[in-house]
């Protein structure tokens, strides 16, 4: 079976190529495959997001299977916030620099002891004649003050990981691989896959 990976990002697709490696033929970006697809990211959940973007991909692409993620960071003292909207929080404009500052504006009166948050990814993976597989990662962490770090992007710098008592931004891209919110939900789906495969 052929995947189409909709997504760009070098470190995501390795990951997934890595992970996902015995359950399909053969594995190809969007870039990869001269398509240029864009989906109206309008769910109000990551699930819903996922779930449309590889639907819509599958769709309009002639391949086998899509898969797709949505990600974004969830902050307890604000509801969940930035939640779905992680990517345009300050605005349309998916500016990294200004959601950072936004959030710690939001969260400059929140003691330590409630700075709780996670990264939660959703991915979906979208077949022709079979129901669509859609898995959650998370992973759980407190929200800095100030960042610290210089890998990662997005949130990371402002991320901190209790067992690893680094920032994900401190971490090597191997640490963070290997328990991150996109592995998690990589290994459920591989878990799932395998319990098709096993089933009568």
């Amino acid at each position: 079976m052929k995947l189409l990976i909709a997504s760009n990002n070098a470190h995501k697709v390795r990951e997934i190529k890595e992970i996902l490696a015995g359950h399909f033929d053969e594995m190809v970006t969007m870039r990869e495959a001269g398509l240029d697809i864009d989906v109206v990211e309008d769910g109000l959940t990551f699930r819903e997001n996922a779930v449309k973007k590889a639907t819509e991909i599958l769709d309009k692409s002639g391949f086998d299977a899509a898969l797709a993620d949505d990600t974004g960071l969830c902050v307890d003292a604000l509801g969940g916030a930035p939640g779905v909207f992680s990517a345009r929080y300050a605005g349309e404009a998916h500016d990294t620099a200004a959601n950072n500052a936004l959030l710690m504006e939001n969260m400059k009166d929140v003691p330590d002891e409630r700075r709780a948050c996670r990264f939660v990814t959703c991915i979906a993976l979208a077949r022709r004649g079979k129901p669509v597989l859609a898995v959650e990662g998370k992973v759980e962490g407190l929200l800095l003050r100030a960042p610290a770090g210089e890998n990662g992007f997005g949130y990371d710098p402002y991320f901190f990981y209790p067992p690893f008592a680094k920032s994900f931004a401190e971490l090597t891209s191997e640490e963070k691989n290997s328990v991150s919110h996109r592995r998690a939900a990589l290994d459920a789906l591989c878990a799932a896959l395998d319990a098709e495969m096993a089933a009568p």
